[in-house]
């Protein structure tokens, strides 16, 4: 079968509007920030799961290479297709079923957008704790492609533990349906695991079920200074036995980040004097307004006292909450001030953490005597953001880049992606994180659940 036969096959069995050609593929990126248009021959955009089987079908008799496409908000170039690709995008599926309030589970289609699902559960007097800055474009089924984390997970997990349940589709269209509503199934493999962190490479999850939490009655935001890194650390001991597990956010950032983004003054109100090392962002959530409140204030004095910090600034009112979180937040100014940046998202243990960042802005500069770095993350579950400008986005000076973050980071026994996957562009360096026999056996679960390699050819290793 011919690509043209191919795309006329898909056509008949796909609703209408579900196959875009020529311009409408070129004029969409498929990867952020954007660089060019997608360079595919075609984008499916099923309606269904019935739909996602019969393109697959297709494809995988034909020998037809598939990349999936969810909210292209990925770092990693996890998304991106070639010419002979066809691209299959869940755009279309992005259908919410009524939340199941008893048993605190909401059913999803893949394609529906992280702050929609989050939406949906407030309505009905519950959370869905999973939050990323992403929250508008991402979609759950990339949240689950890549176990994305985000600003709970230090209380709530990763996109892993908020999943009870899966529907999805093998390469060669078989429909798994594994939707699970109860938290305890001991019954054999845990399939669904199969697909959280595969990156669209083992099937295309169609549909999830998802945990959900109790909403809070009680949030207490603040933004803290602290001078030196072992004050951080001893911080976060500190709020998370002091506030008795009730700490749901902890965000670390650097001098270069805090400056970087208020700057003067003209887009931020800057909460803090910008003459501190670090920044902290914490927040913390309960069932008890006024205790809530006195605990949380109670615990920033003691930490006060006890010379961990050097300033706060709390949180007064919602708008106020939402103040200090865009800081966090506002990484389209972050981009725009260095230009031409490279982005990163690594882990590693939280006391290795400043070294680790003095380290390689040391070899960068001596490399890149311009360079420009700023670090930020969610420092309470060990995951650090770097993003950075050297000048020059040349495969030869990103590449000379990425080895000094990697191998910096492997003789640290650190890991390579937190939370973006490993996509086209950190498969390189995979070996930093993984040994040679967990990398085979990733390999044979590849080779038995798409034995033609149709599935995201080329993205987590060759």
């Amino acid at each position: 079968m011919n690509d043209t036969n191919l795309i006329e096959a898909i056509e008949k069995v796909v609703s209408p509007g579900g196959v875009l050609l020529g311009d409408d593929v070129r004029q969409r990126p498929d990867s952020w920030p954007p660089k060019s248009g997608c360079q595919a021959m075609a984008i499916i955009r099923p309606a269904n799961t019935g739909e996602v089987s019969k393109v697959l079908g297709l494809c995988h008799k034909a020998g037809q290479a598939v990349v999936t496409h969810g909210g292209l908000t990925g770092l990693v170039g996890g998304a991106k297709a070639g010419k002979q690709d066809i691209v299959l995008s869940l755009e279309r599926m992005n259908r919410i079923d009524t939340v199941d309030e008893i048993n605190r589970t909401v059913t999803v289609e893949s394609g529906a957008p992280l702050q929609k699902v989050q939406e949906a559960a407030e309505e009905a007097g519950l959370l869905f704790p999973l939050d990323l800055g992403a929250r508008g474009s991402c979609t759950i089924g990339g949240n689950i492609a890549t176990n994305a984390g985000g600003n709970s997970v230090i209380r709530y997990g990763m996109m892993r533990e908020q999943l009870l349940g899966v529907e999805a589709v093998l390469a060669d269209g078989t429909i798994i349906s594994s939707l699970n509503g109860v938290i305890k199934n001991n019954t054999g493999y845990d399939l669904k695991q199969l697909f959280v962190g595969s990156e669209g490479t083992l099937g295309i999850v169609t549909r999830a079920v998802l945990r959900l939490r109790p909403l809070p009655r009680s949030c207490n935001t603040a933004m803290v200074a602290i001078d030196q890194f072992d004050q951080v650390a001893g911080f976060l001991r500190a709020m998370d036995s002091a506030l008795g597990g009730t700490l749901s956010a902890f965000e670390v950032l650097w001098n270069d980040f805090y400056t970087t983004i208020v700057g003067d003054g003209d887009r931020h109100t800057p909460p803090l004097g910008s003459s501190h090392g670090f920044y902290v962002l914490l927040e913390s959530t309960g069932g008890h307004p006024e205790s809530d409140r006195t605990r949380f204030e109670s615990a920033l004095a003691e930490a006060f006292e006890s010379e961990l910090i050097a300033d706060a600034a709390i949180a007064q009112s919602n708008q106020q909450r939402e103040d200090l979180w865009t800081i966090r937040d506002d990484i389209e100014h972050l981009t725009r001030e260095l230009a031409t940046p490279i982005l990163f998202d690594v882990s590693l243990g939280i006391p290795q953490m400043d070294a680790y960042v003095n380290d390689v802005r040391r070899q960068l500069k001596q490399r890149w005597p311009e360079m420009k770095m700023v670090a930020f993350g969610h420092l309470g579950d060990g995951n650090i953001h770097l993003a950075l400008t050297v000048g020059s986005l040349e495969p030869e000076e990103v590449h000379g880049v990425e080895s000094i973050i990697y191998e910096a980071l492997g003789r640290r026994n650190g890991i390579i992606s937190a939370e973006h996957g490993i996509g086209l562009e950190k498969r390189e360096y995979l070996k930093h994180s993984r040994s040679q026999v967990e990398i085979s056996l990733m390999k044979t679960l590849k080779q038995a659940l798409d034995p033609k390699g149709i599935l995201n050819q080329g993205k987590i290793f060759q």
